[in-house]
């Protein structure tokens, strides 16, 4: 091939106009009930409040099925149910059969993975392929990791000797509910104790199918028990004296209240709040990727992620390039049915939080930011939001401070990487950070000085059941995950 012809097919620009057929998942995969009561000591159960609420799919607003809401009644006899299975035999149990059950129940969500996933995508509104993917698989990989652990615990805490707590409360957000189930749930069986789990109020079918999981694992009765409701529910739990042990994911606001209201009490806690990432971009970086891992950081389940990208630090030389590069790659993202396997970017999880991310996007834009939306055409029912990109963006706007927890990425730049540390850092959170260039002692330099609990490396939002995650200031504190994970949930004597 001559250099004529070289150069003539190098020239030719990358399609990105492509037509997609329809690729829906079969729903008829989930089974879903009318109405779900309360699973305590074994059993499904009406509860005692009588209550009832709906949960809808936010991307049609149709009602999918009715839950309980849990009242205090309710939360005293799932406590007493996880005390005695915890006191009858769960924690005198040998360390392998502990692990047994792990394994087992692993197991039984990579078998069910087709039905979990299009419980969670219905009922949270998130893409199929990253229910699928992403949120499934890695629970059951929690499960498969905490199970190797269960009889190992004298090893990863050598010369002290471990200790179950007790009953454990685990109260856990909307954006990742099965994942959030595992993170919880199996490190706390690993080290022997119960729990009692609560789920988001908009988001709690795939616990309530675990239910049935538990039941053909054969779990002993009591050890996991499932109560669904809103935040009373929760603040039941909580203020509950037969709980040892509080795990909470979810807001800033909500967790420094139950800090508050545990404090002195001598209940052990752990707290995963929000974040404001900084994902940084320096101009040796491999551009291309890096657009990538943006999109990745920002876009990922609509931006509900605690620890999204969502603040875009750029070294000033390459801004201009990779921001012409970053929206060229959003026209090509698809936003629509999450059900469907070629959707990018599907519905947000309540009207609630559409609302809120309708009014900081407002706000950035009253504050002289500048908007950019692909051109995207938004379903008439359901909650959604096109992606977002603003530029111009200062330090003081609020698009920068606050946590939005939707799909909007606000982009900054920098010089010198001192100013992209001190940019970076100038926030009241602290869960997770990126860096994107080419040098080694650049992501060191960077990775010891920025205050996060995690920091990617030329890639975003990467998990593995053995990587600790948590974060700094108020982020919370305590890490799920790993080793580190199984010390939240024991003593030393």
């Amino acid at each position: 091939m001559s250099d004529v012809e070289k150069s003539e097919r190098t020239a030719v620009p990358a399609p990105f106009q492509w037509e997609y057929a329809p690729a829906p998942e079969a729903r008829d995969a989930v089974s879903l009930r009318e109405r779900y009561g309360l699973f305590i000591g074994g059993e499904h159960v009406e509860p005692r409040s009588g209550s009832f609420f709906p949960t809808i799919s936010p991307s049609t607003e149709e009602q999918l099925a009715e839950v309980a809401q849990a009242g205090a009644e309710d939360v005293d006899l799932a406590v007493a149910a996880a005390r005695a299975a915890f006191e009858d035999g769960w924690s005198s149990l040998a360390p392998c059969g502990r692990a047994k059950y792990l394994f087992r129940i692993a197991r039984i969500l990579q078998e069910r993975a087709r039905e979990l996933a299009v419980a969670e995508s219905l009922d949270g509104g998130k893409p199929i392929k990253e229910s699928r993917d992403v949120d499934v698989p890695l629970a059951a990989a929690h499960f498969f990791y905490y199970a190797g652990w269960a009889d190992k615990l004298e090893y990863a805490f050598p010369n002290r000797t471990p200790r179950p707590l007790g009953v454990a409360a685990q109260i856990i957000p909307w954006n990742f509910p099965l994942l959030m189930l595992a993170w919880k749930i199996a490190p706390a069986l690993a080290c022997g104790n119960t729990v009692v789990l609560k789920p988001a109020e908009t988001t709690p079918l795939t616990a309530l199918i675990f239910t049935d999981i538990c039941r053909q694992a054969e779990l002993p009765p009591g050890v996991v028990n499932i109560v669904t409701g809103d935040g009373s529910t929760g603040a039941h739990m909580v203020g509950h004296p037969g709980v040892d042990k509080v795990a909470f994911t979810g807001s800033t606001d909500v967790g420094k209240a139950i800090q508050r209201k545990l404090a002195g009490s001598g209940t052990k806690l752990t707290l995963e709040l929000g974040g404001k990432a900084a994902n940084i971009v320096f101009d040796d970086c491999a551009l291309d990727q890096a657009v990538e891992g943006i999109v990745n950081g920002i876009y990922f389940n609509q931006g509900h992620v605690c620890c999204a990208g969502s603040r875009l630090l750029v070294q000033e030389s390459i801004a201009e390039p990779l921001v012409a590069k970053l929206k060229r790659r959003l026209e090509t993202l698809r936003l629509g049915d999450p059900l469907d396997k070629n959707t990018d970017i599907g519905a947000i999880n309540s009207k609630a939080q559409l609302e809120k991310i309708r009014a900081l996007v407002a706000s950035g834009e009253e504050e002289g930011a500048e908007i950019y939306q692909p051109p995207c055409v938004l379903p008439e029912k359901g909650y959604w939001f096109a992606p977002t990109v603003f530029t111009n963006v200062a330090q003081s706007y609020r698009i920068a401070q606050e946590e939005i927890f939707g799909p909007v990425l606000s982009v900054m730049t920098f010089r010198t990487p001192e100013e992209a540390l001190e940019k970076a850092n100038n926030t009241p959170y602290g869960l997770s950070a990126g860096i994107w260039t080419e040098k080694g002692s650049r992501i060191l330099w960077m990775a010891q000085r920025l205050r996060a609990g995690v920091v990617w490396a030329n890639t975003f939002n990467r998990f593995d059941p053995a990587s600790p995650f948590g974060g700094y200031k108020e982020s919370g504190f305590g890490r799920e995950g790993g080793r580190h994970g199984l010390e939240a949930y024991l003593r030393f004597e």
